[in-house]
């Protein structure tokens, strides 16, 4: 550890994802192991403007690893995107005494994260987002959560889709990433999934909801991700309610539309994902406390990696499409 870092903050930013309170525990129990003190940053990257900072001890982060959510907290700051705000955080940094942070979240936050390594407060980036669109990582912290959730859910409609014969159009998180929706669909045995990433033909789902029940299924799973059509404009029908409306007019079958919302972000994170959060924040922690900063730590291979945040930030992670056409086959019959 370098003898100038001897204090490190810590602040989660972007949407809420479980598993970030047990990466906020790894880097301050690392750092406590360093001799190295920790400061927490509440709210972000507002907080990190308005001075909210609290002092983390190994008590602090007791029986958080579990929780879901952040004791951080989180918010936007479009403040912290102006010259003058982001002088204002550097500022408050350097008299709180903290010569490196750890920033937790996404793509967004990894900008913040830059900008502070820009202005001479190394910064190290910790994936967490439930959408598990950040590249250089294999997986993200939450998102292994979030499938459970909506894999949970599904188990749940498929018993009443089941017993009352209904076809049950399912929305998930993924404005831009399909990852959510076909890891789920893949896991609950959709007959139907649609991602951003692969054009659709509402047409193509409904052959196969006719097959289906042609071949003896009285029920249909479909999966759609909430950003199949691009982001919403006012008050525009969603993807999912414009799917069920089709195939309930085209073929005169009951359907229902349930759109799962932030139910997904929540709940106690998974045992991967703790673990997961773990590694990631051990890893940064120690290169913060090196004074290393523009990095982004990500698993790979399951080897805990270093990447230029850069990287990490320009760089676009593609789904498996073997996995799409895997659930198509396994659905079809």
């Amino acid at each position: 550890m370098a003898e100038t870092v001897r204090r490190i903050g810590v602040l989660t930013s972007g949407g809420d994802a479980p598993g970030m309170n047990a990466a906020i525990r790894a880097v301050v129990r690392t750092a406590l192991s360093q001799g190295a003190g920790v400061v927490g940053i509440e709210r972000g990257f507002h907080g990190l403007i308005h001075g909210e900072f609290v002092e983390l001890n190994s008590r602090s982060v007791a029986d958080i690893i579990h929780r879901g959510g952040t004791i951080l907290k989180s918010a936007r700051s479009e403040a912290f995107k102006t010259p003058e705000g982001r002088q204002k955080a550097v500022e408050n940094l350097k008299q709180a005494g903290i010569s490196a942070m750890v920033v937790i979240g996404g793509d967004g936050s990894f900008r913040g994260a830059m900008a502070l390594t820009a202005m001479g407060v190394p910064a190290v980036g910790v994936p967490a987002t439930i959408d598990n669109d950040i590249a250089c990582t294999d997986v993200s912290i939450g998102f292994d959560t979030a499938i459970n959730t909506v894999i949970d859910g599904i188990n749940k409609i498929r018993d009443t889709a089941t017993s009352h014969e209904r076809i049950y159009v399912v929305e998930v998180m993924g404005r831009e990433s399909g990852f959510i929706a076909l890891w789920a669909g893949l896991a609950g045995g959709a007959e139907s999934i649609l991602i951003p990433e692969i054009p659709y033909d509402l047409d193509a789902v409904y052959q196969r909801i006719v097959q289906g029940q042609q071949l003896g299924k009285n029920h249909s799973i479909i999966v759609v991700a909430e950003g199949v059509d691009g982001p919403p404009s006012g008050e525009a029908e969603s993807v999912a309610m414009r799917v069920g409306r089709y195939i309930r007019e085209r073929g005169g079958f009951e359907v229902r539309v349930i759109i799962l919302g932030h139910l997904q972000r929540g709940g106690n994170p998974t045992a991967y994902d703790r673990i997961l959060a773990s590694r990631l924040g051990h890893k940064a922690a120690l290169l913060a406390l090196q004074g290393i900063g523009g990095k982004m730590v990500g698993i790979v291979h399951d080897r805990i990696e270093a990447f230029d945040l850069q990287e990490a930030i320009e760089g676009h992670k593609a789904i498996d499409e073997e996995f799409y056409t895997l659930a198509q086959t396994l659905s079809s019959l």
